[in-house]
């Protein structure tokens, strides 16, 4: 990604600055069976543990500007391929910060992602998005994304 006006490198003390970006991750209609506060607390939950822990499996990458500013970061995990047995590579997590979208940050971290991946000898990459969330869905399926599993949910109260 030579050509990219981003720098996109390991997360080290950022930790911040990528918690500060989840409630972006629900910032959208929810399926009405999710609570807004759940899920941000949830997400904050895994991103810290991702961060502390730096699992083996787990690799969270921030993007800055020709300025050194964080824009965005995204959290890849390599898992095994239910069907096949074969890597995976999953974007767990991908964020901008609001300031910042627009200037092809998402992009950048997608583009990461997919060179991550054929280095490390991944099938596919993968992802989950709330279907609420238009404008990531649009940036995802613009690379070239389309759907392999539908997960359907039925609230049991």
């Amino acid at each position: 990604m030579s050509d990219s006006p981003f720098h996109i490198r390991l997360a080290e003390d950022d930790d911040d600055f990528i918690l500060g970006l989840v409630p972006r991750f629900v910032d959208f209609s929810l399926p009405v069976w999710r609570k807004r506060h759940e899920c941000i607390e949830g997400i904050r939950k895994d991103l810290s543990r991702q961060l502390d822990e730096q699992p083996s499996n787990s690799y969270v990458f921030v993007a800055e500007n020709d300025h050194g500013e964080r824009v965005g970061f995204i959290h890849l995990q390599k898992n095994q391929d239910y069907f096949t047995g074969r890597a995976n590579c999953h974007i767990s997590d991908l964020a901008v910060a609001p300031r910042h979208e627009g200037q092809g940050v998402g992009k950048a971290l997608i583009e990461h992602a997919e060179e991550w991946a054929r280095k490390h000898q991944c099938q596919l990459v993968t992802l989950a998005v709330f279907p609420g969330n238009e404008r990531a869905r649009a940036l995802y399926e613009a690379a070239g994304y389309n759907v392999d599993l539908l997960r359907l949910a039925k609230p049991m109260h």
